[in-house]
């Protein structure tokens, strides 16, 4: 599809949450460069108006910055007001964060935090924006962001891998209902990516392999937006992850734990 299409389709503005870094700020300047206004969405004021900035000295298109703490149980309350006289024909709900280690070690509040982050938020956003979305004339997408560790329950990130499989279900459902409307849903499930949060999980980058370039996850994801409900852009990932669910589930939840303690 070319710019002139995706414009058509998706245009003329998009929403992308988790736009201050990583696979979201990839998305923002993807999608800037597809002609499309934005609203961005993270907690980080500053590195959101340094995008907004750049974003439309590069591209000419109008970015409003909406800041906001998605693990706020206000927060999709806040953005759906902020957007309400938009015509957004995408929704990237990209924010999300884990952690690792024991499941006991995980920190409660951290734990509440990051199912409101993970589930809550993007839930209750899906919810605003779809009846605007089926009320465009023209169609729209809706990009939900989870993991591959939505696919199985990873030990050692259970309740991370349990958000996500939350994420999975959700936008493997809102693709039946939409698609027949016209209406694009995505789950992308990225593998290792090259952003910060690898580090804020305490994981050194240079000890993961198959590490993707965000700007390339994104590229991919919205190359792929029609063919839902879940994508993986991660070749190594698809091959690894068709393989252990092929496992008998047992084998495969043991193979993992004992990865992990390596």
């Amino acid at each position: 599809m070319n710019n002139s299409d995706f414009l058509d389709r998706y245009g003329p503005a998009a929403l992308v949450t988790g736009a201050s870094s990583g696979i979201g700020a990839s998305f923002a300047s993807l999608l800037a460069a597809k002609g499309l206004d934005l609203v961005v969405v993270a907690r980080r004021s500053q590195r959101l108006n340094d995008l907004a900035t750049r974003l439309g000295n590069e591209h000419g298109v109008k970015v409003t910055v909406c800041q906001a703490d998605l693990a706020d149980a206000t927060a999709a309350e806040t953005i759906l007001r902020a957007t309400a006289s938009l015509d957004i024909g995408l929704v990237v709900s990209n924010a999300g964060f884990g952690f690792k280690g024991s499941f006991e070690s995980g920190d409660p509040k951290t734990m509440a935090d990051m199912l409101m982050v993970n589930c809550t938020t993007p839930m209750l956003l899906a919810r605003g924006f779809v009846p605007r979305l089926r009320k465009r004339a023209r169609g729209g997408g809706l990009v939900l962001t989870s993991s591959v560790e939505g696919l199985i329950g990873c030990p050692y990130s259970a309740a991370y891998a349990a958000s996500k499989a939350f994420v999975n279900s959700l936008g493997e459902a809102l693709w039946g209902e939409l698609t027949p409307e016209g209406i694009d849903v995505l789950t992308l499930c990225p593998g290792a990516t090259d952003t910060e949060a690898p580090r804020l999980q305490g994981i050194d980058p240079a000890t993961l392999r198959h590490l993707m370039p965000p700007d390339e996850v994104a590229r991919l994801t919205l190359e792929n937006l029609g063919n839902g409900p879940v994508y993986l852009p991660s070749e190594h990932y698809r091959t690894t992850f068709e393989r252990l669910l092929s496992m008998p589930r047992r084998a495969a939840l043991v193979a993992m734990a004992q990865s992990m303690k390596k």
